[in-house]
């Protein structure tokens, strides 16, 4: 016959054991929040992605301006920033709701704190009335004052003929505009002006 007080023992033992080997699995399945988020998140990795976006700026109750995008990416951090990718068309209005002029880029970049858009690679800005269209490859949209520059070289195209210059400042409906650096000659007829 065996005893008994052995037996306990090692009901005991084996007990304590399990509820040790219970304890530690528990601390090994514990998530430290901050390792997990700096696995889970990348720092670089935008706040929101959106996938045909539509933006209206307003005013008085009438939209000004719509920006079309086909992906935007928006960042939150010291500044708030969206970052418009595969193309961007930006309609501006006049106060009878009327599209006056269209700026059209593949890549955009609104920095909601400057309240200013910048648009590259392709950019063209197009006022419907004049059958006007400046290209260039980088162009800023200011809020504020509504008005549009650029210091890198562009080229306006018209009925009357086509202009080459370097930076030019323009309000957005692109209805007259001052050219910085012209470039080369012009022969003007006795009623047409540069602005």
């Amino acid at each position: 016959m065996v005893p008994q007080a052995p037996t306990r023992l090692n009901n005991r033992l084996i007990n304590g054991l399990i509820i040790g080997l219970a304890a530690l699995f528990m601390a090994a399945c514990e998530n430290d929040v901050a390792l997990v988020q700096k696995i889970s998140f990348e720092q670089d990795a935008p706040t929101e992605t959106t996938k045909n976006l539509i933006l209206t700026y307003a005013e008085a109750g009438y939209a000004r301006v719509e920006i079309h995008a086909a992906l935007a990416e928006t960042y939150r951090g010291k500044e708030q920033i969206t970052k418009i990718k595969d193309s961007l068309k930006v309609y501006f209005f006049n106060e009878e709701g009327s599209i006056v002029s269209t700026l059209s880029a593949r890549y955009g970049q609104i920095n909601y704190s400057t309240g200013e858009l910048m648009v590259k690679d392709s950019v063209s800005l197009y006022n419907h009335q004049k059958k006007q269209k400046l290209e260039t490859e980088a162009l800023f949209w200011n809020q504020k004052d509504s008005s549009i520059f650029t210091k890198s070289p562009v080229i306006i195209r018209s009925p009357k003929g086509r202009l080459i210059g370097k930076g030019i400042r323009t309000k957005q409906d692109f209805s007259s505009y001052v050219l910085l650096e012209p470039i080369g000659s012009w022969q003007l007829d006795k009623n047409q002006t540069i602005q």
